[in-house]
């Protein structure tokens, strides 16, 4: 049974469509503030991103995303964009979610031409920003065994498991925890394209105890989102 989820909008880049999700996200909150967290999306290449950022922040969305890049890598246009965006997070004290996938492997519907050093770029261009990397940040968290630099640059950065079935061998759930420490991941479903059971599945096969389950399922989210 699910007790509460975060519901997260889609980075449209016409204006009109990501004002009308976010405030179907931001009208469903109001209505079931117990059982929903909103999080408030747009293309950050919009000439009003940063005014939808506050609008959305400032009436209850406790943070932005899924924002993303999905046509290119990250580079000096996407953290240009950005960088506005973050700043109002920081004043709001509220976390980003990002789409990232995996650098190689099949391709799929939605799969960016990301690189190993965009997603760096991006993470140590905001590292004073709470970020949420999506799909367990594309792998990028074994670099976090280098030792200087990166472990800096990530300091601040969670990754969730959305889509973890389509891509990942359930080791990952123990390979993860060893590397970036079972505070750093959070339960992320990607739901309707996965029902939730499945997961849950994956995470008890993959060998970690109950003490890191109940942080990723919700122990994790609930300190950093003040739940």
């Amino acid at each position: 049974e699910i007790d509460i989820s975060v519901i997260c909008g889609f980075p449209w880049e016409i204006e009109e469509n990501y004002r009308i999700h976010n405030d179907y996200i931001l009208d469903s909150y109001s209505r079931y503030p117990k059982r929903l967290i909103p999080m408030c999306s747009f293309s950050a290449y919009s000439k009003n991103a940063t005014k939808e950022a506050k609008r959305c922040l400032s009436n209850g969305a406790k943070g932005l995303g899924e924002l993303g890049f999905y046509l290119n890598d990250i580079g000096d246009r996407e953290i240009d964009s950005l960088s506005e965006i973050m700043n109002i997070l920081k004043e709001y004290n509220a976390p980003c979610i990002i789409h990232i996938n995996e650098p190689i492997g099949h391709r799929y519907p939605g799969k960016a031409p990301l690189t190993l050093k965009g997603i760096f770029r991006l993470a140590h261009s905001f590292k004073e920003n709470t970020l949420i990397f999506a799909h367990w940040g594309g792998g990028i968290f074994f670099y976090l065994l280098l030792k200087r630099e990166v472990k800096d640059a990530f300091k601040n950065i969670y990754f969730d498991t959305a889509a973890s079935p389509y891509l990942y061998d359930p080791r990952i759930y123990r390979v993860a925890c060893e590397i970036v420490g079972e505070d750093k991941i959070l339960f992320g479903s990607d739901f309707p394209l996965l029902t939730y059971e499945r997961y849950l599945k994956e995470m008890r096969d993959s060998g970690i105890d109950n003490g890191a389950f109940q942080k990723i399922v919700y122990k994790n989210a609930k300190r950093l989102l003040g739940i």
